[in-house]
């Protein structure tokens, strides 16, 4: 049996690739070095669609299935993996992958190169490569839209730094709310549980303490985990973000009472006002006199 594979070239097919000078235009702009798209195309029913890169790309690839199937392997695992319709996969720059159609029921697929450092940190931020990620209803539509506008404006102006800079723009919004979209995992919403039943124990004690040990218990979670989930998600441990939570709230009394600051630092649970003193200006910047001088709003 003969394999067929073809690596481009389908029916109704619309490729586009960023023209040499432009990218070097792109990558000397303060707002698109660190993120702009250099390939983007989509292939309808692309049956013998293959690709092999054992160095990897020089730039990271995306691709997002609407319909039928295809497969990927990548990092010199030579196990397929499936990618079904509303799937996106994300293949870092660098790493050694294929991927190709189904044979019976090949798919059909959008997909963009990006380039730039900012491209490198938003797929660690949500996770991007961390597999196929099932995208919903609402941020299917999203994609099909943007790229729609975003294909439009680099055929028809390509030469336009202000429009590349729109779908640089464009496109990096996309990639945020497939992120968040695709964070909302079950095994995500029970974190986020944890962490909302944490900061609701912590929100009704901001006039006094709280330490770790009896956080962890009222979660139900040891204190290791407690503060992995804090770090991850706030980016720093449990204790430290009640601090700030202390800090924000005698902020908001400074701005809307009259209360003198060594009675709005005991009514957030400090009694030393050098130590609160010291504190809010860790956090915010300024003391707490300079920070009621400020005007808001």
């Amino acid at each position: 049996m003969v394999t067929i594979r073809k690596p481009e070239g389908f029916d109704s097919q619309r490729l586009f690739i960023q023209p040499e000078y432009m990218q070097n235009d792109l990558q000397s702009q303060e707002l698109t070095r660190s993120f702009y798209v250099s390939d983007i195309g989509y292939f309808p029913q692309a049956r013998y669609h293959y690709r092999e890169r054992n160095e990897g790309c020089d730039s990271h690839i995306f691709i997002y299935c609407v319909e039928g199937e295809g497969w990927i392997e990548w990092n010199g695992n030579d196990r397929q993996t499936r990618i079904a319709p509303h799937q996106l996969v994300v293949i870092p720059a660098g790493m050694p992958h294929r991927y190709g159609a189904a044979a019976d029921n090949p798919w059909t697929i959008y997909w963009f190169h990006l380039k730039g450092e900012h491209a490198t940190q938003l797929i660690r931020a949500y996770n991007l490569d961390s597999g196929p990620l099932s995208l919903p209803l609402g941020t299917h539509a999203q994609w099909l839209e943007h790229f729609e506008q975003c294909f439009a404006l680099l055929t028809d102006k390509t030469y336009s730094l202000q429009a590349q800079i729109h779908v640089s723009q464009t496109v990096r919004h996309l990639l945020s709310t497939v992120g968040v979209s695709a964070s909302n995992s079950a095994q995500d919403k029970k974190r986020e549980r944890y962490l909302e039943q944490a900061i609701r124990y912590m929100t009704d004690r901001l006039n006094g303490s709280v330490t770790l040990p009896e956080l962890a218990q009222h979660t139900g979670l040891s204190k290791q985990h407690l503060i992995y989930l804090f770090k991850k998600e706030t980016g720093c441990p449990p204790i430290d973000y009640f601090l700030r939570m202390k800090m924000q709230r005698a902020g908001q009394m400074l701005d809307l009472t009259d209360l003198s600051v060594k009675k709005v630092c005991s009514a957030v649970g400090i009694p030393d006002p050098y130590y609160f003193s010291r504190m809010f200006k860790k956090m915010m910047g300024v003391s707490p006199t300079e920070y009621r001088r400020i005007p808001k709003g």
